[in-house]
C-alpha cells in the first residue's frame, strides 16, 4: 500500500517571524497595491470617458492598463490578508486560481505589446493607409486574440502543473504560488511536460520580441528620417512610453524567470517578488502621464470638470 501524503494545501513563505514586521509587509503591500490599482483604473476611466482618447493606440493601452489590474490583483490581496493574520496556508484551488490568473494576464500582454508596436509601425511609417489597415474591427480581433492566447497558454501551464496529486511536500518558498516553486515540488512527469511547454513558450516569447524589435527600428529610422521637428517629436511622445513599458516588462520577466528559486526567507526575496509582481503595474499609469501628452491632457480636462 502506498503511503504518501497528498497534500490538499500549501504553506507559503514568511519574510520574517515577527508579527509587527509581518503587518509591515502586509501594510506596504497594500499600499502599493492601492496605487497600481487607483493609476491603472485612472487611466483606463480618462480613455473611455474622453472623447478624443477614442482611437486605436489607446484602446490598446486602456487593454494593457486592465490586464495590470488583473495581474496585481491575482497575487497581492491574498499576500496582504496572509501578512496581516500571520496565516501562511493557501489551498491548492486557490493556488492553481493565482498561477492560472497570473499566466493569463502576463501572457495576453507579451500579445498585446505586439500587436501595439505593429500599429504604431503602422501609423508612422505607413500614415496613409493606417486607416485602412488599422480598422475598429481589426482593433477587435486583435485584443480578443491576445486575452485568448493568454487564456490557452495559462490552460495549459495550469493543466500541466495540477494534473497531478503533490506528495513531496506543501512548502512553498515563495510569498505566493508561482511557477517555479510548483515546479519544484511537482513529480517528475509534470517536471517533464511543464519544461517543455517553457521551452516553446521561449521560443514564441523571442519570436515576438524579436517582431517588436524590427517594427521599433523601422519606427525610430522613419522618425530620424522626418523633416518636420514637431512630427518627430509626436512620433516620439508616442512611442517612448510603449518602449519604457516593454523594457519594464522585459526586465520584471528577467528577475522572474533568471533570478535564483528562494530556499529560504529573506528580505532579498522579497523584495524581488515586489518588483516583478507590484512594480510594473505600479509604474505603467505614471509612465503614460508623464510621457502621453494625450493623456496628460485628458486628465488635466478631467480634474478640471470635476473641480468646476
Amino acid at each position: 500500500m502506498d503511503n504518501r501524503t497528498i497534500f490538499t494545501e500549501f504553506l507559503l513563505m514568511d519574510v520574517t517571524s515577527s508579527w509587527e514586521l509581518q503587518v509591515l509587509q502586509g501594510v506596504l503591500f497594500l499600499v502599493i497595491y492601492l496605487g497600481a490599482l487607483t493609476g491603472n483604473l485612472v487611466t483606463i476611466t480618462v480613455i473611455i470617458t474622453d472623447t478624443r482618447l477614442h482611437s486605436p493606440m489607446y484602446f490598446f493601452i486602456s487593454n494593457v492598463a486592465l490586464l495590470d489590474l488583473g495581474s496585481i490583483t491575482a497575487l497581492v490581496p491574498k499576500t496582504v490578508v496572509n501578512s496581516m493574520t500571520g496565516n501562511k496556508a493557501i489551498s491548492l484551488a486557490a493556488c492553481a486560481a493565482q498561477i492560472f490568473l497570473y499566466a493569463l494576464f502576463e501572457a495576453a500582454e507579451i500579445a498585446l505589446l505586439v500587436v501595439m508596436s505593429y500599429d504604431r509601425y503602422v501609423a508612422i511609417c505607413h500614415p496613409l493607409h493606417y486607416g485602412l489597415i488599422i480598422t475598429p474591427s481589426l482593433c477587435s480581433q486583435a485584443a480578443v486574440g491576445s486575452w485568448a492566447s493568454g487564456l490557452v497558454y495559462s490552460a495549459l501551464h495550469t493543466g500541466a502543473l495540477f494534473r497531478l496529486p503533490f506528495t513531496k511536500t506543501n512548502m512553498i518558498q515563495q510569498y505566493f504560488c508561482d511557477i517555479p516553486q510548483i515546479l519544484r515540488i511537482s513529480s517528475p512527469g509534470v517536471q517533464f511536460s511543464e519544461f517543455v511547454i517553457i521551452a516553446l513558450s521561449v521560443c514564441f516569447v523571442f519570436l515576438c520580441f524579436a517582431f517588436m524589435f524590427v517594427s521599433y527600428v523601422n519606427i525610430f529610422s522613419t522618425v530620424l528620417k522626418t523633416c518636420s521637428g514637431e512630427a518627430r517629436n509626436k512620433a516620439i511622445s508616442t512611442c517612448t512610453p510603449q518602449l519604457a513599458i516593454l523594457f519594464l516588462f522585459l526586465i520584471s520577466g528577467s528577475v522572474a524567470v533568471l533570478g535564483p528559486i528562494p530556499n529560504k526567507p529573506s528580505l532579498k526575496n522579497l523584495l524581488m517578488a515586489m518588483f516583478y509582481i507590484i512594480v510594473p503595474p505600479f509604474v505603467n499609469p505614471i509612465i503614460y502621464c508623464l510621457r502621453n501628452r494625450e493623456i496628460n491632457s485628458a486628465l488635466q480636462r478631467m480634474f478640471n470638470r470635476f473641480s468646476e
